[in-house]
This record gives C-alpha cells, sequence and structure tokens, in this order.
C-alpha cells in the first residue's frame, strides 16, 4: 500500500494522502476490511471530477486485473478482468473482425469503469449505453461475498453498479458482447453547418442509415452562427473499399510533455482555433474512410493532452437536455456559454435516442448532450457553470455524474431521484469523495 495525490483527469480537486493498494489478482482483495474506513475501485483515472476520487480512503487501483479470460467466436461474447482498457480489447479483436458494442471517446476507460459510469458512445440512438451489452460480472463485496450479477441474478446489484459509481462493490471480471464488422475501417461523411436547425436536421436525417452520428461544435459562435459546427456520421466500411482504405491511417502518437501556461487558453485564441477548425472543411459536405480509431478517439492520439490546461486544471461540463421537438433549451445553454466570456474548446453535441439504460443512475435519457472544457478561472468559471445547470434544470435535463467535479446537492438529488436506492444497495465500506459530496455521507 502507498499513499499518492490522486487527480482525476480534469485535474481537480486534488485530494492528498489517499491510501493506493494495487489489486494484481482477483482474491487478492480478500477480505477488503483491512483497507481503512472507506474503499473505491480505481480504473484509469479518466473521471473528470471527483467521482474516481476518495479523500482521506482507499483507492483500490485495478489496473493489474489486465486479464482476457475467455472469448466465444460464434456469440462474441468476451470475458474479462476488470482492469482491461477499451483500447487491449480492440487492439486484440479489431484484427479478428470484433468491435466494442458501444465505445467511449477514449480508449483508456477501463471495462470497470465503463461499467460503473455506463458510458455512452456515438450510437446511442442504436445501441444505448455501454451497460446494454454487459451479460453479467462478478462483484467482490467487502464482507468478502462474491456475487455473480446478471439481468437474472441478482438482478437488482446488477441494475445498481450499472452506473453506480463503483459504489456497489469491486468488478473483478465482466462479460461483454462484442460486435461482428466487416473492416477496421469507417466510411464517414463530415458536414459543416450554420447552427441548431441544421444540427438536428443532419442529426434526424442521420440516425436512419448511420451507426455512428456525432458533432463537433463552436460553443463560442454567436448570432445566426450559433451552435455552428461540423457534423460526422460513419458505418463500418465494406471491406472491398481498398483504394480509398490505403488512405486511412492512425494518427501518430504525440505527447504533452509538461504543464502549459493556463493563460495560453484565453478566449481569444480559443475564438480563433474554433474558426479555423469551423472553415477548414470548405466543401458543405466531404466523404472518406479513416481508420476506426482517429473516428472514435481523436485526442487519444495526444497523450496528457490535459497538461494543457496547467496546473490549475479544467472542468469538463456534460448536461443532456430533452428535445421534445423543442430546440429551446439548446439555444438558451448555447447562448449563455457563449455570452459569458469563458475561453472553451471545440465540443461535442450529439443526440441521445430512446433505448432506456439499465442502470439505476445512468447519465444518458432522450434529448440532446453538450460536453465541452472550462479552463479553471475560479469563481467566474463556477458561476457560468451554476447558471448553466440552472438552465439544464428548468428543461428537465440532467448533468453527468462522471464529468461533475462541483454539481450542487440539490441539483444531484433533483436530476437523479434514484439516488436513494442506490445508497441502500451501495456496499457500505465503498464510498467516494463525490458521494459524500451529493449525499453527506461521511
Amino acid at each position: 500500500m502507498t499513499d499518492a495525490t490522486a487527480r482525476s483527469w480534469g485535474r481537480l480537486p486534488a485530494i492528498p494522502a489517499t491510501r493506493v493498494e494495487r489489486l494484481h489478482f482477483r482474491d487478492q482483495a480478500l477480505p477488503l476490511a483491512r483497507f481503512g474506513d472507506s474503499i473505491l475501485p480505481w480504473g484509469n483515472g479518466r473521471s473528470y471530477g471527483d467521482s474516481c476520487l476518495n479523500a482521506g480512503g482507499t483507492l483500490l487501483d485495478v489496473s493489474g486485473l489486465d486479464r482476457f479470460l475467455g472469448f466465444d467466436a460464434q456469440t462474441g461474447v468476451l470475458r474479462c478482468e476488470a482492469g482491461v482498457q477499451m483500447g487491449q480489447i480492440l487492439e486484440v479483436f479489431v484484427p479478428r473482425g470484433f468491435f466494442l458494442p458501444v465505445a467511449p471517446g477514449t480508449k483508456f476507460v477501463t471495462v470497470g469503469g465503463a461499467i460503473a459510469n455506463d458510458v455512452h458512445g456515438k450510437n446511442h440512438h442504436r445501441e444505448g449505453t455501454f451497460g446494454r451489452h454487459v451479460l453479467r460480472f462478478e462483484l467482490l463485496r467487502s464482507d468478502g461475498e462474491c456475487l455473480v450479477c446478471s439481468p437474472t441474478e441478482n438482478d437488482e446489484m446488477f441494475r445498481a453498479t450499472i452506473g453506480g459509481l463503483g459504489l456497489t462493490g469491486l468488478i473483478t471480471w465482466a462479460e461483454v458482447r462484442l460486435r461482428p464488422i466487416p473492416s477496421p475501417f469507417i466510411a464517414m461523411e463530415s458536414i459543416r453547418f450554420r447552427g441548431v436547425d441544421e444540427f438536428l436536421h443532419w442529426t434526424r436525417e442521420s440516425e436512419a442509415g448511420f451507426e455512428y452520428v456525432v458533432a463537433f461544435v463552436d460553443y463560442l459562435a454567436r448570432g445566426s452562427e450559433l451552435g455552428r459546427g461540423h457534423l460526422l456520421r460513419g458505418n463500418h466500411a465494406d471491406p472491398r473499399e481498398h483504394l480509398l482504405r490505403r488512405r486511412a491511417r492512425r494518427l501518430p502518437a504525440l505527447s504533452v510533455p509538461i504543464e502549459t501556461p493556463g493563460f495560453l487558453l484565453n478566449r481569444h485564441a480559443m475564438r480563433l482555433f474554433n474558426a479555423l477548425y469551423y472553415h477548414r472543411q470548405r466543401r458543405p459536405r466531404v466523404s472518406r474512410v479513416v481508420h476506426w480509431d482517429p473516428f472514435f478517439h481523436p485526442l487519444d492520439a495526444l497523450r496528457n493532452w490535459n497538461r494543457l490546461y496547467g496546473h490549475r486544471g479544467f472542468f469538463q461540463y456534460q448536461c443532456v437536455v430533452p428535445l421534445e421537438h423543442d430546440p429551446r433549451a439548446v439555444r438558451a445553454l448555447l447562448r449563455a456559454i457563449s455570452e459569458a466570456g469563458e475561453p472553451c474548446n471545440l465540443g461535442v453535441m450529439k443526440a441521445f435516442g430512446d433505448l432506456p439504460s439499465p442502470g439505476l443512475l445512468s447519465f444518458p435519457r432522450p434529448g440532446v448532450t453538450l460536453a465541452l472544457d472550462f479552463p479553471n478561472h475560479g469563481e467566474r468559471t463556477l458561476a457560468l457553470m451554476t447558471r448553466l445547470d440552472e438552465l439544464v434544470a428548468e428543461a428537465g435535463g440532467a448533468l453527468y455524474p462522471a464529468k461533475d467535479a462541483r454539481m450542487s446537492p440539490e441539483h444531484f438529488r433533483r436530476f437523479f431521484p434514484q439516488w436513494r436506492e442506490l445508497e441502500k444497495m451501495r456496499d457500505p465500506r465503498f464510498s467516494s469523495s463525490f458521494w459524500r459530496r451529493m449525499t453527506g455521507d461521511r
């Protein structure tokens, strides 16, 4: 066991003197009772806020639980340990003709973390969340009890653990159904749109014929171009497209070696970058075949990109608001962001479908989700996000706990009224800085 200063991907808040216990074998954790007052699984630290932190407690580092345990090529069912990362699955199984059923925005998420946060991807309108494709998993409780959970076995614990933020126990292994694909390439179309109405038009038009749909948005645009951006849509490419396929390459891996001065990411610099990105595509629509990696995980090619925000870190803000054929809530959020004076880079906007998530506290629900990064400028940044929270609450939406570092308990309880049910299912020894902040539990 070692002591360490734990940080989430947003690099705030820093939690000092957290005990870290690295697990290497699935039975090593017995008995969990010896690990201090409170314990929390730690996958790869890709949550942006404090849902993966445990101030004054113990983090169970599961990165050593990284083994494949079995695979059925007939059914696509993969059984693996909880510390296996999405990228490891893709590297092994894409050459064999299989892909993740749901791929989150980074491939450095562990299987356990994907279940605990019930992650979503660019195909939510077709496949829903990651938890819909989890067949079963083993859950180790602090008293040493091992539960195999599935939709038909320990089903209440199954629902509580999916999207349960690691609070019901330690996932040791899981079974996930992979999907067959014809090739490792994506036939992609990029469409430049000028505002919210065009975004909604192209999103609706795309969902019938394309599995993957996402938009990158200039959140600093104003006026008639409020919400402008590029919509990307794609399907797994036909392997016969060999001529185009030769041009489809992975991006070279680069890294940000040091923390950059935070003042470099100011509003003027970001406005210029966003404008250059929007105008880089001269034609309204461009089609090409691309490798799966840059299509699903463009930021992963720049390792440690969170260092670009300097030592103060950044907030990622992700919300969802119901659409119900009326985009007023989306426009209100975009207008508040654009007029606030806070710098923000390109962000993501996409529509969630109506496939229900199996998890008790899962975030996705029908509507439009916005996700963007704010450099941490203290009170003025917090004030903007508080204003955005109010707009989300008025619209009947919600915030994503995995991305949060400052949501109020009042809003959390409004967004997730099922939290009391999770509290009943929570392992009494498992807790997190986020959960204590939201519920007042000590």
